[in-house]
C-alpha cells in the first residue's frame, strides 16, 4: 500500500498494516500526576500522566505492560484534537490519598471525563469514558502496548472474541487486551485498527486525514499500537494475563456490572486502609488541611509501591526519567535498600509496622554471605548495578532497630543478619565504595553517620566480643569526622567569612593533607568535568551527623557549613527553597531544557528541602514553611519530584521554576521524607533517629582513648595520651619500632568481634612529634596491609 492510497480519503482495509517495524520505541514522560493500585489480590499498578493513563504494571510492580493509554475526540469531519497535547485538563480524587481519579479535558467544543479505578479482584484496570458538548464529537482510544517491558517485538490485533470486539496484544509469555461496553452493555468498540507507531498508527491517520479511515487487522512484531473508535459514553476494561485470550477473558468478565461498584470498592478499602494507619491521629500533629491531605497521599504513593508477588519489595518510582526519549527502564523500577528502608521509617510512623516488618524480611533473604547487600537490585534479588555503598548495608540494621524499639519485631531473628552487615562495614570502612548518590568513592558525612549509628544500635542485637569492637570502632569514627571530612581556612572558607566547613567526599585514603585536599576529585554526569578539588565539593550530607545526634545544630562547624552551603546550594524556587545535592552535579536536563542523556546539568531537590527541615526542627526553628515547600513543588495529584526546574521556563520542555523537572515523579524517598518530618515536628525530633545513638553521643563529639587503625582506616596520625589498636582482617604478626628511641618488638593479634583480630601497640610516653612504624605478616597476601605503615603523634590541640 503507497503513501498516496493512505491520504486518499478513503477508508482503507487491510490485513497487515504497512510500516513495519515502526519507529524506536519510548516510554511515557517522568513526571506522572498520579500512581495508583488496589489493595485487593490485583496484581495491577497503573499512572497517569498529562491527563491520560501512561505504564500500567503488571504482574509485578517493576513490570511496566504499556507505553499509554489515551485518547482522540473528533467529528470525522477534520477536526480532531488529541487530549493530553490540548494541555487543559483536572485531576480529582473521592479524597486525598484515595488511588480513584477522575480526570476531565476541557475544550470549547466539548468536555471529556474520564474516571478510572483499578478492578479488585482482577488484573483489570477500569476506564469510565464520557464526552459532553457538541454531538458531532466522538472519543477514540490510543492504545500503545509495550509487553514484557519493551517496544520491541510486540503483535498488535483487533479481533471478536466470544462474541465481543477487543483490541489485543500479545509478546511472549505477555498478553493484554481492551474492551468496552456501552451504557447499556453493549459492545462499545466500533471502527478499530492495528498500525506500527509512526507510520500506520492511530495518531498518524488523523494527523493524515483528519478522521480514523484505516482498519487494520494486525500488526507486528514491531513498535504497534492499537486504536479504537467509542460512543459518547463507555466502559473500557484493560486486562493482562499470560496470552491474548486470557487478558481479554479477565477484561470482559470486569465489564458486567456498573462502573460505580469497583469504584465505590476503591474508596472503601482505601478508606480502611488509611483509618488502620496512624493518620487516623493524623490531624493532631497541627497541619493547615493542605498540609494533611499531602501527607495521605504521600502515604498512599507508600503503599502503592509495594510489590504483590516479592512481599515488603518496594520500587524507587513507578516512572521512568525522561522516558520520552528512550526504551530503557533505567533504575528506578529497581529495590534500593536505601530507598527501602527509608521508606519503611515512614511507614512505622504511619503505624503500618506489618509492612516495615515484610521490607526487614525482604531485607534478610536478600542479605549476600558476606553481609553486604547489592547497590540495587530487580525485585527477586537479581543485581542490576552491584556497585558497594556503605550507608546501604547499614540501613537494613537501623531497620531492625527502629521495630526492636517499638517492640514490633514480632519474633524476626535479626542477630545473624545484624551481624554479617557489621562485619562487612567494619572490615570495608569508613570510606565507601560509592556515596548515597551512586558516585564518588571516599569518607562521606551522610555514610559516615549511618555506619556509626548502625554499629551503635547494632551491638544491642550482638554479645562480647562483637559488641564491645562494634562500640569501639563507632566511637572511634565518631572522633574521626572532622579530621577525615572538614577543612579551614581554604579560599571557599575565606570567602564566605567562615572557619572551616564539611567537605562533599573526603578522598579514600583518610588522611586530610595539602595533597590530599588539592587532588581532584571526578564529577560524574557532566560532559566536561569542572576540575573541583576535594576541599571545594560541598553537599548537604553532614545533615545527617545532626539529625542521628552525632553533632549538635549549633556546632560552629555545622553552622559554618550550613552557611556554605546555602551560599552555594540553595535554590528559591517560587514555591520555596530547594537544594542541590552537590556544586557540579550534571544529573539533570541540559540548560536548555533538553533531556539528560548521561550528561546534563543536576537541579534541586525537594527531598532536601525536607531534610533541611529536620536541621531547622533540631536548631529551634519551626520546619513548617520546609514542609509548605514540598507541598507546593508537587504536581496536580500531589506527588514529589525528584528534582525541580530552577531557571528561566522552557515551555517547549513543559519547564518552569518550581515545577517537576522530566526525573523521577514521585520520588517514593521524598514523600518518605515529607511523612516523617510532618511527624518530627509533632514529636519535637527526628522520628527516625536512633534512641540509643542518641543516648550514647547526644550531638556531643566524643572523645576517645583508643584509635583504631584498619585496612579502610590506615590513620597516620593519632592523638597524644591516645592507645592504638590496629583491628585486622585476618590473624597477623606486627613487628614494630617505637619512637625516638628506637624500641623494637614482636606482637601477635587475638581475634577480637566482627570477625577482626586485633593487638594494641605500646604507645605509653611517646611525646608529641614522635611516630611509631610497624609492618604486618600474614598468611594471605592483602594488598592494604603490606609495606611499612608509620603513625605521628599529634597534639589534641591541633585535631579539628
Amino acid at each position: 500500500m503507497d503513501e498516496q492510497s493512505l491520504t486518499a480519503g478513503l477508508t482503507e482495509v487491510a490485513d497487515h498494516a504497512p510500516g513495519k517495524p515502526g519507529i524506536p520505541p519510548t516510554w511515557s514522560g517522568g513526571r506522572k500526576n498520579a500512581v495508583g493500585c488496589s489493595l485487593g489480590p490485583s496484581r495491577l499498578w497503573f499512572t497517569l500522566g498529562r491527563g491520560i493513563i501512561n505504564e500500567v504494571y503488571y504482574p509485578r510492580v517493576d513490570l511496566p505492560q504499556i507505553r499509554d493509554l489515551g485518547f482522540i475526540v473528533a467529528d470525522g469531519a477534520g477536526f480532531w484534537v488529541e487530549v493530553k497535547r490540548l494541555n487543559a485538563y483536572t485531576i480529582s480524587q473521592p479524597e486525598p490519598g484515595i488511588p480513584a481519579y477522575t480526570l476531565e479535558h476541557r475544550h470549547s467544543r466539548f468536555t471529556l471525563t474520564l474516571r478510572i479505578s483499578p478492578d479488585a479482584q482482577r488484573d483489570v484496570l477500569l476506564i469510565e469514558c464520557r464526552l459532553q458538548g457538541d454531538k458531532a464529537l466522538r472519543p477514540f482510544v490510543l492504545l500503545a502496548p509495550r509487553l514484557g517491558g519493551t517496544g520491541y517485538d510486540n503483535h498488535a490485533a483487533t479481533a471478536h472474541y466470544r462474541g465481543r470486539r477487543v483490541l489485543w496484544a500479545e509478546q511472549g509469555p505477555f498478553g493484554l487486551a481492551l474492551a468496552a461496553v456501552d451504557a447499556h452493555q453493549h459492545d462499545a468498540i466500533q471502527e478499530a485498527s492495528a498500525g506500527f507507531v509512526g507510520s500506520s498508527d492511530g495518531w498518524q491517520d488523523f494527523n493524515r486525514n483528519g478522521s480514523m479511515r484505516w482498519r487494520y487487522q494486525q500488526a507486528g512484531p514491531g513498535n504497534v499500537a492499537l486504536t479504537g473508535g467509542l460512543p459518547r459514553h463507555s466502559v473500557l476494561a484493560l486486562g493482562f494475563a499470560s496470552s491474548r485470550e486470557s487478558a481479554a477473558t479477565v477484561a470482559l468478565s470486569a465489564l458486567p456490572r456498573d462502573f460505580g461498584s469497583p469504584w465505590q470498592q476503591q474508596i472503601d478499602d482505601w478508606r480502611n486502609w488509611h483509618s488502620d494507619c496512624g493518620l487516623r491521629c493524623a490531624l493532631d500533629l497541627g497541619l493547615p488541611n493542605a498540609l494533611h491531605d499531602e501527607l495521605k497521599i504521600s502515604a498512599m504513593v507508600l503503599r502503592t509501591h509495594q510489590d504483590q508477588i516479592f512481599t515488603g519489595a518496594m520500587i524507587a518510582s513507578l516512572s521512568i526519567p525522561w522516558g520520552e526519549t528512550r526504551n530503557k527502564r533505567g533504575g528506578y523500577h529497581l529495590v534500593w535498600p536505601r530507598d527501602l528502608v527509608e521508606s519503611a521509617g515512614a511507614l512505622l510512623v504511619l503505624g503500618a509496622d506489618d509492612k516495615a516488618r515484610e521490607i526487614l524480611r525482604y531485607l534478610i533473604a536478600t542479605q549476600l554471605e558476606d553481609g553486604h547487600w547489592y547497590q540495587n537490585q530487580w525485585l527477586g534479588g537479581k543485581p542490576f548495578w552491584q556497585g558497594t555503598q556503605l550507608d546501604e548495608i547499614a540501613f537494613p540494621v537501623l531497620l531492625a532497630a527502629e521495630l526492636a524499639a517499638r517492640g514490633a519485631l514480632d519474633g524476626i531473628e535479626v542477630g545473624d543478619m545484624v551481624c554479617r552487615a557489621l562485619m562487612f562495614i567494619a572490615h570495608n570502612g569508613p570510606a565507601t565504595d560509592q556515596d548515597r548518590w551512586e558516585e564518588n568513592a571516599g569518607v562521606n558525612t551522610f555514610t559516615l553517620a549511618i555506619c556509626i549509628a548502625a554499629l551503635v544500635s547494632g551491638a544491642d542485637f550482638l554479645d562480647d566480643p562483637d559488641r564491645e569492637t562494634a562500640l569501639a570502632i563507632a566511637d572511634f569514627w565518631n572522633s574521626r569526622i572532622e579530621s577525615w571530612t572538614a577543612v579551614y581556612n581554604t579560599a571557599l572558607a575565606r570567602q564566605h567569612g567562615v572557619n572551616g566547613y564539611y567537605i562533599r567526599t573526603a578522598p579514600p585514603k583518610v588522611i586530610m593533607d595539602e595533597e590530599a585536599l588539592s587532588e581532584q576529585l571526578p564529577i560524574k554526569n557532566r560532559l566536561q568535568d569542572p576540575g573541583l578539588s576535594a576541599a571545594e565539593q560541598i553537599s548537604t550530607d553532614f545533615l545527617q551527623l545532626v539529625r542521628f545526634g552525632l553533632r549538635r545544630a549549633d556546632d560552629p562547624l555545622v553552622t559554618d557549613s550550613v552557611r556554605v552551603i546555602d551560599a552555594l546550594l540553595r535554590v528559591e524556587t517560587p514555591n520555596g527553597p530547594a537544594w542541590y545535592r552537590y556544586n557540579g552535579d550534571g544529573y539533570g536536563e541540559h540548560r536548555d531544557g533538553s533531556a539528560f542523556d548521561g550528561t546534563g546539568h543536576g537541579r534541586p531537590w525537594p527531598l532536601l528541602t525536607g531534610e533541611r527541615g529536620h536541621y531547622e526542627l533540631l536548631a529551634g526553628n519551626d520546619p513548617l514553611p520546609y514542609l509548605g515547600a514540598m507541598a507546593a513543588m508537587t504536581g496536580l495529584g500531589g506527588m514529589l519530584p525528584e528534582q525541580v526546574w530552577d531557571s528561566e521556563p522552557v515551555p517547549k520542555h513543559r519547564l518552569y521554576p518550581g515545577r517537576a523537572t522530566g526525573s523521577a515523579m514521585p520520588l517514593v524517598w521524598a514523600h518518605a521524607e515529607f511523612i516523617k518530618l510532618a511527624y518530627s515536628r509533632a514529636a519535637g525530633h527526628p522520628v527516625d533517629r536512633i534512641d540509643t545513638v542518641w543516648r550514647r553521643y547526644a550531638g556531643r563529639r566524643p572523645k576517645v582513648d583508643l584509635a583504631v587503625w584498619s585496612p579502610g582506616a590506615p590513620v597516620e596520625s593519632m592523638l597524644l595520651g591516645e592507645s592504638l589498636c590496629l583491628c585486622l582482617p585476618q590473624p597477623a604478626t606486627i613487628r614494630f619500632q617505637i619512637g625516638n628511641t628506637g624500641t623494637t618488638g614482636t606482637l601477635h593479634t587475638t581475634q577480637a568481634g566482627l570477625g577482626m583480630h586485633r593487638t594494641t601497640l605500646p604507645v605509653e610516653g611517646l611525646a608529641t612529634g614522635e611516630s611509631i612504624h610497624f609492618t604486618i605478616e600474614t598468611d594471605e597476601v592483602d594488598g592494604a596491609l603490606q609495606g611499612n605503615h608509620r603513625i605521628n603523634i599529634v597534639s589534641r590541640a591541633l585535631h579539628g
